[in-house]
């Protein structure tokens, strides 16, 4: 059996007082597809940076077999020093690898290389960094949060990408749907401690389940054991004889093996403060369209929102899916067309900016600005200690200021503060960042119970799936189509998934093939006359696609349609995947003439 391309044997290591790792073990081997799962906190990332050489554990050996390449994904990636991103990009490669691949990975990623780092969002900075890891095709990848900040197709993207890689890939996401794809080996790393599971995440959380259930059964036992003895000290024969004091230091020995085991950690308890019931219509938007300049974020949209509807908005970013929105929620007015928001409304909104959270501000001052000891609750008194106590803060961390906490820490802050106002209408934009993946079930719990209406923007294809009664789609060019049901049902009546961003091969990607030249006397090379016939008449014929595909957009465009007449519409949507995949290869056909011409002469 060969050995692996990375051990790590026995770490351990402490942060800030805290012992997050207790002789830790992990083995890579060659072509692994390993989830690293775990609460927030847990240690997850300072594993990661150990064993990508980051960080030096407290104790402990890490092996990298001679000879192996390692690339690991930093959560915030540093661009500063590099005059444009691809030469950040470039500076993972070494010699031998294929430049090429520079260039490629930045056109799928959407990124323009000659762009200034510093002028990058976030999601940007994301997608340079995962360029810069996946150029060398190394022998290991360390994936911390991969799929952060990037939209639907950017993900199924990375998706396909990793996949056809042959690179052992260690990962850490909160995606479920993610790792199910991706993994064949889980490490749950819970209270310092590393255990194995040889499937992939698929199976994971219901042997974690079992494994935890065990440990109470196994508490309730030593309990059981430790009140036994106790009861024999009272009542039993005397203490003092010499024979009975091995039994005592027995006993000492219990109490003190119940008072050092860690217990798992608890889970979020949400409650959410609800405001008085609503009117059955919540909101109606009739023909509304909204443009910068030339660009078109939403052409003639028309939707009913009800009571209880549950509605997720997807698309690539840039599509307008925040714009949207805004207009839906009365934010922000519609160029043409209006939105009616019902009188009864009371809106509570996540914002994942997390622009409202004051660094400086203590834990307790952003969850209760008005002070005091208590505050109301689902129309309850509650102290405010306790309600910290079930978003999982503990009374140290009440004084600690905003900006110590974590990404998962400031995403249960800001969950915390918009429960407690009360609402009949939540928007959550991006709520699953940074949360780990017991609290996104409490999360989705909560929303299954919440009798008001929820909008909902988000990436994360599971918890769509499980929270949507809808899904509103973008199509391009501002058209937006509702369908029902969760993602999977999106897809299933759209007939394909949420593309990444491509573009035909172009001489930018595709190395121009070396043109022939000819010998004296010899004849010049000419294109053929079906290719040039193809080259005149492919232009009328896109044309005439696009219009067509504009017919059936509009027809589908009607939100009662599919609960009106469901053959028509599984009928127009088949028809509309058909004449998407002519137009996209036709494009593709005639780029490629276009190119041959341009050679040839």
């Amino acid at each position: 059996m060969a050995p692996p391309l990375l051990l790590l044997q026995n770490i351990s290591a402490r942060l800030g007082g805290v012992q997050l790792l207790s002789d830790a073990q992990m083995s890579v081997m060659a072509g692994a597809r390993i989830c690293l799962v775990g609460r927030n906190g847990s240690g997850k990332s300072t594993l990661l940076k150990i064993a990508g050489g980051q960080l030096t554990p407290d104790k402990g050996e890490r092996v990298l077999a001679r000879g192996a390449t390692l690339r690991y994904l930093h959560q915030e990636p540093d661009l500063r020093g590099f005059s444009n991103v691809h030469d950040f990009a470039a500076s993972g490669l070494t010699p031998g690898d294929d430049a090429y691949r520079v260039d490629y990975l930045l056109d799928a990623l959407g990124i323009d290389g000659q762009a200034d780092p510093g002028t990058l969002s976030g999601g940007e900075a994301r997608r340079a960094a995962l360029a810069q890891v996946l150029a060398p095709q190394p022998d290991i990848l360390l994936l911390d949060e991969p799929t952060n900040h990037l939209d639907l197709p950017a993900i199924e993207w990375l998706e396909s990408e990793l996949a056809q890689m042959r690179a052992a890939i260690v990962l850490v996401s909160h995606d479920r749907r993610f790792l199910q794809n991706l993994s064949r080996e889980t490490l749950w790393l819970d209270r310092g401690i590393i255990r194995t599971l040889a499937q992939g995440f698929g199976e994971f959380e219901a042997w974690r389940d079992t494994v935890l259930e065990q440990e109470e059964r196994d508490r309730h036992k030593l309990d059981r054991k430790i009140a036994m003895e106790e009861d024999w000290i009272r009542y039993g024969v005397t203490a003092r004889r010499k024979r009975n004091q091995g039994r005592l230091r027995a006993l000492a020995g219990l109490r003190e093996q119940r008072r050092t085991q860690t217990r798992a950690s608890g889970n979020v308890a949400f409650t959410v403060s609800q405001a008085e019931t609503a009117g059955k219509l919540i909101i109606e938007a009739t023909h509304i369209s909204k443009a910068y300049g030339p660009r078109k974020l939403v052409q003639d949209f028309s939707l009913r929102i009800q009571r209880g509807d549950r509605i997720a908005l997807l698309g690539p970013n840039g599509a307008g899916k925040t714009t949207l929105l805004k207009m839906l929620t009365g934010a922000l007015a519609p160029d043409a067309g209006q939105v009616r928001v019902a009188d009864t409304v009371q809106m509570v909104t996540l914002d994942q900016s997390r622009d409202t959270l004051n660094p400086t501000a203590t834990l307790r001052e952003m969850i209760n600005p008005g002070g005091g000891d208590s505050m109301t609750i689902a129309g309850q008194p509650k102290h405010v200690m306790s309600y910290m106590k079930d978003f999982l803060f503990t009374p140290e961390q009440a004084q600690a200021p905003v900006g110590v906490l974590s990404g998962g820490e400031r995403g249960r802050l800001l969950l915390a503060r918009a429960l407690a106002l009360p609402s009949n209408l939540l928007v959550l934009d991006e709520p699953t960042n940074d949360l780990d993946l017991e609290t996104l079930d409490l999360l989705q719990e909560m929303l299954a119970d919440y009798p008001g209406t929820v909008l909902l923007v988000s990436h994360d294809r599971d918890f769509i799936d499980r929270v949507a009664t809808s899904v509103i789609m973008s199509e391009g060019a501002g058209r937006w189509l509702e369908y029902a049901g969760g993602y999977s049902d999106m897809l299933a009546q759209r007939g394909q998934g949420v593309t990444a961003r491509s573009a035909p091969e172009s001489a930018a990607r595709k190395p121009a093939a070396k043109a022939r030249i000819s010998a004296p006397g010899e004849a010049r090379p000419r294109m053929s006359f079906k290719n040039k016939h193809a080259l005149e008449t492919l232009p009328t014929r896109i044309a005439q696609l696009q219009d067509k595909i504009k017919a059936v957009q509009a027809k589908l465009a009607d939100p009662a349609l599919f609960s009106r007449n469901p053959a028509e519409f599984a009928k127009l949507a088949a028809s509309l995947e058909t004449l998407s995949a002519e137009h996209d290869a036709s494009e593709t056909q005639w780029l490629e003439l276009e190119l041959l011409r341009e050679e040839l002469e």
